[in-house]
């Protein structure tokens, strides 16, 4: 199969399935069900990092010292962005921006425009908009991922599938919530999905030309998975302090880990 074919179909797939499965999650509204996910997306993200992306950029960079810094300015940046964001929403001292069960996307920073609050007082259209550009980047990741390697697009691509399942079911939640239809929050997802591949095209043409950019853009997908990972996801874990709870965290973040071990070892 050839690499531009590879992306297109797991752009395709990825996008399509995140939907499908955030519509039957929340159509069923099992919303005890999130934090479960939410578990296993933070594995999937960490594993994804560290055993894939990570190493790739490395090995593509051209200085192991440039490579860290990319990491740890996309850190950086995603944390200022995530400020910006939080400004914008919030009035007062009173500000519960992260809700416990929601996870506001691995808003490749950029796209932190959405930050999926239970705000309920933002119209859907914002969540909307926010999650596109979201899924946009998410498809210049994969190509850009997919274009240095085979196995590290199909990793890439299945820690982004793993935590966008979450995402997507609290975009939906939230669209049910600001009076959209169930059919309308569908097709809305399902739009906003295909972004994923419009990115993944654009960065396939465009990435040609520039290759040289290829690690630096690992580089901030790295540092932007990371980002999510430990500054929006782990900390609604924390709300869960009882041992059943955590240990029960603890396996599923281990699971998400494994999932990406096993992929790995299987693509090899």
């Amino acid at each position: 199969m050839t690499t531009l074919s590879s992306i297109i179909l797991t752009c395709l797939a990825g996008g399509l399935l995140s939907v499908a499965c955030a519509a039957f999650f929340a159509l069923n509204a099992r919303v005890s069900w999130i934090p479960t996910l939410i578990s296993y997306a933070i594995g999937a993200l960490l594993g994804a990092v560290f055993l894939e992306i990570l190493p790739h950029a490395f090995e593509a960079a051209s200085s192991v010292e440039n490579m860290a810094a990319t990491v740890l300015v996309g850190i950086l940046v995603f944390f200022v962005l995530e400020k910006l964001v939080l400004w914008r929403h919030c009035h007062g001292d009173h500000c519960e921006v992260h809700a416990p069960d929601e996870h506001h996307g691995h808003s490749h920073a950029h796209a932190h425009g959405a930050d999926h609050a239970h705000d309920h007082g933002r119209s859907g259209m914002m969540i909307m908009i926010g999650d596109t550009f979201h899924n946009f980047v998410d498809g210049i990741l994969i190509a850009a991922a997919f274009m240095l390697d085979v196995k590290l697009g199909m990793v890439t691509a299945l820690a982004i599938i793993a935590h966008e399942i979450p995402q997507e079911v609290g975009d939906f939640l939230i669209l049910l919530h600001s009076g959209y239809s169930k059919k309308k929050a569908l097709l809305f997802n399902l739009l906003s999905s295909l972004a994923t591949l419009l990115g993944g095209l654009i960065a396939y043409f465009a990435l040609q030309t520039v290759e040289a950019w290829i690690p630096t853009i690992l580089g901030l997908a790295a540092a932007s998975m990371i980002y999510v990972a430990v500054a929006d996801l782990i900390p609604g874990l924390h709300k869960r302090t009882e041992l059943k709870a955590t240990l029960q965290q603890v396996l599923l973040i281990g699971l998400g880990v494994s999932s990406i071990l096993l992929v790995k070892l299987l693509l090899e």
